[in-house]
């Protein structure tokens, strides 16, 4: 089932990239597969389960950053086992990459380590897909020279909002059109493009509101894939609990995705 999933996203066909920001805890994580993966099913989208071991890109030291390393990557591993889903998650440093591929099938630059060259092209090395996500601070166009880094194939762009001034993001839908002209897939990060970064003081808040919306738009412009942050309780949860969709939302947001991708075949 797990390589299906990556054959269906080499091949073109729509997916869905979702779970908590950070593994909090592993019912969490096996909550949000378990749920998440029967909508995809229903759907017919192909899922890959997303969540982070660890979060170096914090605001302040206070932060939580995750369950460490060890621990997080058995919380991947066993949502793999026990649902047979592909896994996302994030690797900020050269050094992790080996084991993290042990266990990831696709390996996520952070956005604001996308121009770290060696992170790129290590990952790349794994002959895993590399999902690099496109910095706050760069223009689409960009993309084009960061992903050639990997010199490989498989490599998906994502989208996640640009800086305008303080505390807040923009999403320009003509960065998706530019990034697709890499020929790369191109995501659509719905819960991220809506972050107020710092927006809490010690802690980015978010406009989660919106996120259906600005998903619908991305379907619309055109996208290969969506990106979401999804929670039971976002309001408990110990990282964007100010961005995350809640997961009882999941279906609403896939239903109105769906639509937005049927009419546009038509």
């Amino acid at each position: 089932m797990t390589g299906k999933t990556i054959d269906k996203i080499a091949q073109g066909e729509f997916f869905l990239i979702a779970g908590p920001c950070v593994i909090e805890n592993e019912d969490i994580c096996l909550r949000v597969a378990e749920t998440v993966s029967n909508l995809a099913s229903r759907y017919g989208i192909p899922y890959v389960f997303k969540s982070s071991y660890r979060k170096a890109n914090r605001l302040s030291a206070k932060s939580y950053t995750g369950p460490g390393f060890d621990n997080g990557l058995a919380v991947l591993q066993k949502v793999k086992d026990q649902f047979k889903l592909p896994i996302l998650t994030d690797v900020h440093e050269t050094i992790e990459i080996e084991s993290v591929a042990q266990v990831a099938d696709i390996l996520q630059i952070p956005a604001f380590l996308c121009r770290q060259t060696d992170l790129v092209v290590t990952a790349a090395e794994t002959g895993k897909w590399v999902n690099i996500k496109k910095g706050q601070f760069l223009a689409p166009e960009d993309m084009a020279k960061i992903a050639a880094k990997a010199n490989s194939k498989k490599v998906m762009l994502t989208e996640r909002g640009t800086t305008f001034g303080y505390r807040n993001l923009i999403v320009d839908f003509r960065s998706l059109l530019i990034m697709k002209e890499t020929g790369f897939p191109v995501v659509f990060d719905a819960t991220h493009s809506l972050q107020l970064p710092g927006g809490g003081g010690a802690v980015s808040t978010g406009q989660p509101q919106y996120i259906i919306p600005f998903a619908r738009a991305a379907m619309a412009v055109g996208i290969d894939g969506l990106f979401v942050e999804t929670h039971p309780k976002p309001d408990e949860a110990r990282s964007d609990a100010g961005a995350m969709l809640p997961l009882e939302k999941m279906d609403e947001l896939l239903q109105a995705i769906m639509r937005v991708k049927e009419t546009a075949s038509e």
